[in-house]
């Protein structure tokens, strides 16, 4: 794969927002970058709240000129959303790669989901599977209902189940690969709590063609001080947070309709109407 090039920007850009106060997984994160098969990659590092003491590793990385730094003016931080999206203004990148805090990826990752979207111009993102990374140290695989390839608008958003007795994301949010151009064309990520990058996914594949892709791509770590963890879905805050997604998504199939000449009375009074 390519090469970042003297005098020329990288390829990737690799976010991460995390908060000041958690910052114990951050070498681990930065580790799994250093093993990248693919280097053309910057690292975009956004805290939720004051910039703190980094590791040592950081710290080189930061010399060399791999990362960059920022945070905010507020101790408490403004949630994780605000800082997606103030990192993302600071993205070099024509590709953006999300990688949480607490998470790493796999050593293709990079290669693989960039040569995706390479090879699939159309698509605005691109995933593939995440395996569950487990106190100890093992890696567990998590089934995806989706078939390998081009996935067509809808596909994702169709597979999303929401009851909270049974909810399920059909692709991992915290590992996808996006452009740069479509983050910003709607408007990055919405501010819900435990949910933004779900919320994303849902509006954007709803409209636009993703790339899923069978390969490992992210470990996703599990421990009890991920913010995920803390999210009832049982409760009333999921449930007016999906339903604002859902007439999102209408809304947005309704304009998508409506540029092509195929929408009727598809979006009234704030409630849009499925439009397949």
């Amino acid at each position: 794969m390519r090469e970042q090039r003297a005098g020329t920007g990288p390829s990737i850009s690799v976010l991460t927002a995390c908060h000041s106060g958690r910052t114990g997984t951050l070498t681990a994160a930065y580790t799994s970058l250093a093993a990248q098969s693919r280097t053309d990659w910057e690292w975009v590092l956004q805290f939720d709240g004051p910039v703190p003491a980094l590791p040592a590793p950081l710290q080189r990385a930061r010399a060399a000129g791999r990362l960059s730094v920022a945070g905010s003016d507020r101790a408490s931080g403004y949630g994780p959303a605000e800082a997606r999206n103030r990192g993302l203004a600071r993205c070099r990148g024509a590709l953006v790669q999300n990688l949480d805090a607490d998470d790493e990826l796999e050593p293709a990752a990079l290669s693989v989901l960039a040569g995706a979207l390479l090879d699939h111009p159309r698509a605005a993102f691109a995933a593939g599977d995440a395996r569950d990374l487990l106190p100890d140290g093992s890696l567990r695989s998590v089934p995806l209902p989706l078939q390998p390839g081009l996935l067509a608008p809808g596909e994702v958003y169709r597979h999303w189940r929401t009851d909270p007795a049974g909810y399920s994301v059909p692709l991992h949010p915290a590992g996808v690969m996006w452009r740069r151009a479509a983050l910003l064309e709607f408007g990055g990520w919405p501010a819900l709590w435990g949910m933004d990058d779900t919320a994303l996914l849902m509006a954007v594949s709803a409209v636009r063609p993703g790339v899923y892709l069978a390969r490992d791509t992210l470990r996703y770590r599990l421990h009890d001080g991920q913010l995920s963890a803390r999210v009832d879905h049982g409760r009333g805050r999921l449930a007016g947070q999906v339903a604002l997604v859902r007439q999102r998504v209408a809304a947005l199939r309704w304009h998508a309709a409506e540029r092509s000449g195929s929408a009727g009375w598809g979006y009234v009074g704030g409630q849009g109407v499925d439009v397949a």
